[in-house]
């Protein structure tokens, strides 16, 4: 309801109503319009809400498609993980306003793909991430990339692709860091359960090596048998 509101406030055709209502208000108060002066008022408020609103386009009371980029971490950790994938990548694909440039948009699907790749590597695993670093991997996927994305489409195209925010960086310029900065940590996390994987792989080979190694050496018994009846025969 607050967005809504927010919207029409700060519309333009809000803006030419209210300046139209405030001239007639004006002249009331200087005493050249008497009675008539608050319906005029009103009047003119609605003429200059239409005339803006012809001129610069009525106020939206729908919400921007990226404004519903909002997820909870309840139930299982990596089914709402993988909702929240998928609603970014259908956002990003379609691409409303074409406000993601196309390397932009090619980073978001290639991290979304690194998330997926990252939950499938999580599920067969048999080694587990830290309390810490599993905290990661869902908010990654639940709120630091979607809510990176939905703050980055609130930017007018024109000023996230000119304005400079900081250090001579574009709104684009920061973004593209940010992503670089995820897909980073998502390396990190997956290589931390290979490197698990990997540890509990040698520990098994070890075992199976001082087990079944060259030390023991294992003859069948009937070759073993056959082998000395060949021998006596041949002597």
């Amino acid at each position: 309801m607050f967005d809504k509101l927010q919207r029409l406030v700060f519309s333009p055709s809000n803006w030419f109503g209210l300046a139209l209502a405030n001239i007639v208000l004006l002249l009331k108060g200087m005493g050249l319009l008497g009675w008539a002066g608050l319906p005029l008022a009103a009047a003119g408020y609605v003429v200059g809400f239409v005339g803006g609103g012809l001129l610069f386009g009525f106020p939206s009371f729908a919400a921007s498609a990226w404004e519903s980029l909002t997820f909870s971490d309840d139930g299982d950790a990596r089914e709402s993980m993988g909702r929240a994938l998928s609603a970014v990548r259908r956002l990003v694909e379609d691409n409303p306003g074409k406000r993601l440039p196309r390397a932009l948009q090619e980073q978001v699907l290639a991290l979304c793909s690194s998330l997926d790749g990252l939950l499938a590597q999580w599920e067969r695993s048999k080694g587990a991430l830290s309390l810490q670093e599993g905290f990661h991997a869902r908010h990654i996927a639940l709120s630091y990339l979607p809510e990176a994305l939905k703050t980055y489409l609130s930017i007018p195209p024109e000023f996230a692709a000119t304005r400079v925010l900081r250090d001579g960086k574009t709104a684009q310029d920061i973004f593209r860091e940010t992503l670089t900065d995820l897909e980073s940590k998502v390396r990190e996390l997956g290589d931390d359960l290979a490197g698990q994987d990997a540890h509990a792989f040698l520990a098994h080979s070890q075992f199976l090596h001082e087990k079944f190694g060259a030390s023991e050496i294992f003859v069948a018994p009937e070759l073993s048998s056959q082998k000395s009846s060949s021998q006596r025969g041949s002597s």
